[in-house]
């Protein structure tokens, strides 16, 4: 290898060599990214038709050329535009066939747009990336590129810096700056290794950067690469939106699922409190025996099951919708609890379990809707007698810090840790083999008390009981 110029001790002689244009230095690239790049391509063609002296003097022209490239670097450009520039051995390399560029990872072929000002240069690349399997249109110039960029769906563009009435920074930031073209990366290209310019383009937004001349396995490997990334975000983009799609349709459905078992559980209730009526008035027409008295009684109580079990329903999904208007009054929590144990009594007694009170003296009254609080206590002391079977059922109300607390607690089976919140949720269930009612007494009684502001939570030991509890605010929400 022979030896290359090097700068003098002259420090006004070193100046000047390092302080030489950039246009100079690019214009002086240029061809000597040519002259490697038309001598690599001959090269390749010729390997399986030309003697071994044909491809040695190609491979002397390209070393020639490389030897230009090393005199320029060493005593036309900065420190830190060297550490830029990739190194060739010019005495050791060899051109690179495509049996070491197709060593590289295989990528799919994309359409790739070249833009550079040069007519040589886009040939050289052009057919490079053909010969890689891309498929290619060049643009001359910035006001070209953009034109093509929005006719066709490119994969890839590989741009130029220094062009003539738009420069290839102003290009990427149009590129960049339009939603409908961001998406496609770019590469950007220079004749120029200066450390200001690669920054320049990674902050606007180019995907990489590449100096001239190419290295064919590093430029197929940057282009797999990029096109790699690209496929990545777009097949991202495309399942995202797939989603999107799903989840869209999805709430179409489920609007429509309720629309229908809302109109249909509307429309149901009518008819059976016309039934429910009527089986109660069969005794006022005439006597009834033992037997027809007991089935009017399980008929009459089976329709007024069915006709809460609706009416949960159309009051949960009521107040899920945020359409419940609470009815505020002053209410006194002895009074509530009170009311609603005299509404399961007669559960009580069927099922030979004992309602105990615990009410704290001196209770302040509180705002709240007398109904959906009264409800709520009736479902939780309905649910721990249901669970107890013959134990005791617990009903407090005490006063804590701005609040007035109910709780239920009993002796029945329990409820496991890891279902403390499904039992909460809409048609919940603590056990899907053993269904006990619709799943919505609960999930009522969370949006009842959520909805005066207060919180309800449970706690439970398997084998032991379980204790319910909710706050109410003294000061009613939004007054």
């Amino acid at each position: 290898m022979s030896s290359a110029p090097r700068s003098g001790s002259d420090p006004v002689r070193a100046t000047a060599r390092t302080n030489v244009s950039s246009q100079l230095l690019h214009d002086l690239r240029s061809p000597l990214n040519q002259i490697i790049g038309y001598s690599e391509l001959l090269g390749e063609e010729g390997d399986a038709h030309s003697g071994e002296d044909f491809r040695a003097d190609l491979q002397k022209i390209r070393t020639a050329g490389h030897r230009i490239l090393t005199v320029i670097e060493q005593n036309f450009t900065s420190v830190s535009e060297k550490a830029m520039a990739i190194a060739v051995d010019d005495d050791e390399e060899d051109f690179a066939p495509d049996s070491v560029i197709s060593q590289q990872p295989a990528v799919a072929p994309g359409l790739v747009l070249v833009v550079d000002d040069d007519a040589s240069n886009r040939e050289v690349l052009s057919r490079r990336l053909t010969r890689q399997g891309h498929g290619v249109m060049t643009a001359s110039s910035g006001r070209d590129a953009l034109e093509r960029v929005g006719q066709a769906a490119f994969d890839l563009v590989l741009l130029d810096i220094m062009m003539p009435d738009m420069d290839g920074y102003e290009v990427l930031r149009r590129i960049k700056a339009d939603d409908q073209l961001q998406h496609i990366p770019v590469i950007m290209i220079s004749a120029l290794s200066e450390v200001q310019s690669v920054v320049r383009c990674i902050e606007a937004g180019a995907e990489d950067y590449l100096t001239k001349p190419f290295n064919p396995t590093l430029l197929k490997a940057r282009i797999g690469a990029t096109l790699g990334r690209k496929r990545g975000r777009d097949r991202e983009t495309v399942l995202f939106e797939q989603l999107q799609k799903n989840y869209k349709r999805l709430q179409e459905v489920e609007k429509l699922r309720d629309d229908m078992r809302n109109m249909i559980v509307h429309d149901l209730r009518t008819p059976l409190t016309a039934v429910i009526v009527g089986v109660e008035m069969l005794e006022k027409h005439g006597a009834l025996n033992e037997t027809q008295h007991e089935m009017m009684v399980i008929a009459a109580g089976g329709g007024k099951t069915l006709l809460r079990m609706i009416n949960d329903l159309l009051d949960v999904e009521k107040m899920e919708s945020g359409a419940t208007q609470l009815q505020y009054e002053e209410l006194s929590a002895p009074a509530l609890v009170a009311g609603a144990i005299e509404q399961v009594v007669s559960l009580a007694e069927e099922g030979k379990t004992a309602l105990v009170t615990e009410i704290a003296s001196g209770l302040p009254p509180f705002r709240g809707d007398a109904s959906l609080l009264s409800r709520t206590l009736v479902n939780l002391i309905a649910n721990a007698i249901k669970f107890t079977r013959a134990g005791t059922v617990t009903i407090a109300a005490s006063e804590e810090t701005g609040n007035i607390r109910f709780a239920v607690g009993d002796t029945g089976d329990g409820i496991p840790s890891e279902a403390f919140e499904r039992i909460f949720e809409k048609f919940g269930q603590l056990d899907s083999h053993k269904k006990v009612g619709t799943g919505l007494g609960l999930a009522f009684c969370k949006l009842a008390v959520e909805a005066h502001g207060g919180h309800i939570e449970v706690e439970s030991t398997p084998g032991v009981g379980s204790l319910f509890s909710f706050t109410i605010p003294l000061v009613a929400r939004g007054e």
